[in-house]
């Protein structure tokens, strides 16, 4: 491995932080129709008494400030991508992002069902018609949303392929997946408080607007949780059960014979690219640091290796 590659493949770890500017663009634009949406459907459900369009809007406001933090990372992972202090790039700035929005979620999640609890206790009029046109309009908005943020995901792929991030694995960029599963997760609500007013309307069912409220924050909770152990994961380095580490390995055994892998740590530096250090006890003592780093060149998405070799001309032969 000649220091040129070493070089391409460190760029290739930052490029993996700081993402792509349409995947920027597209997080901006959806953030702007989210704030507008929302300020819509939280006036809407206040004066039109719907609990469920209310709670559609709160959870918008959620989804508002997951955009919001997705475009904040961007902006700063790719302001500080040349800060030395960073020592691998800026890409867990998104991860942050990522691990707060969730935890302001489960609030959110909670207040949806003080609310709701309160309007099955205490039921009040609603404005049916009303409150339909802005639970669809709410929907449709969430639909354009993702069709923005899955074209901004369709070049990001595009752009990982043209330059080789794709070797034997498929990583995606966590940041906008994050965008995009929030967005789903909003429609998927809006659908509920469709289903809500139609079954009060339609059949005088009042209690269906706030138990699907209940539902609304039964399905922004599991999203939290599974974004707070998505996120979680890579801010504590838990990567050692990652198939890149057993490649690692199957590497490592087809060095030299009496060659014994001791100790591994591997953690990730971006998306999809990983570092890693390894101490190795040998019997070839021609075995070099840099013939280990040559022969895991395989794997594209191993950015960086510190290698530790230790020699044991008196050990037992561990060939066996």
């Amino acid at each position: 491995m000649n220091a040129h590659h070493d070089l391409t493949r460190w760029e290739q770890a930052h490029d993996y932080g700081t993402g792509n500017a349409r995947a920027e663009q597209g997080t901006r634009l959806v953030l702007w129709i989210t704030l507008l949406t929302m300020i819509v459907e939280i006036t809407a459900g206040w004066w039109f008494n719907s609990m469920a369009v209310l709670a559609d809007g709160w959870h918008m406001s959620s989804h508002a400030l997951a955009i919001g933090l997705s475009v904040f990372a961007y902006g700063a992972a790719r302001r500080y991508a040349d800060d030395p202090r960073f020592a691998f790039g800026t890409w867990k700035i998104e991860i942050l992002g990522g691990y707060t929005s969730a935890l302001f979620l489960i609030a959110v999640a909670a207040l949806m069902v003080f609310g709701a609890v309160d309007r099955l206790l205490e039921p009040q009029p609603i404005r049916y018609a009303e409150a339909m046109v802005v639970a669809v309009l709410g929907l449709v908005v969430n639909f354009a949303c993702a069709a923005i943020l899955h074209r901004a995901g369709d070049h990001h792929h595009d752009h990982a392929h043209a330059h080789g991030h794709d070797h034997g694995h498929h990583h995606d960029d966590l940041n906008l997946k994050a965008a995009y599963i929030h967005v789903l997760t909003d429609a998927l609500t809006s659908v509920l408080a469709i289903a809500a007013l139609a079954g009060g309307w339609f059949w005088g069912w009042a209690w269906l607007d706030p138990a699907c409220a209940l539902v609304g924050a039964v399905l922004v909770a599991l999203w939290a949780k599974n974004l707070l152990r998505q996120t979680g994961s890579v801010l504590l380095d838990r990567e050692m059960d990652h198939p890149v580490v057993e490649e690692i390995r199957e590497v490592v055994g087809g060095l030299p014979a009496g060659t014994l892998l001791t100790d591994l740590h591997v953690w990730r530096v971006g998306n999809g690219a990983y570092a890693c250090a390894l101490s190795l006890l040998t019997h070839d003592a021609a075995l070099t640091p840099l013939a280990v780093r040559q022969a895991l060149a395989i794997h594209e998405e191993i950015v960086h290796v510190t290698v530790e070799i230790h020699r044991c001309d008196e050990c037992p032969d561990t060939t066996a």
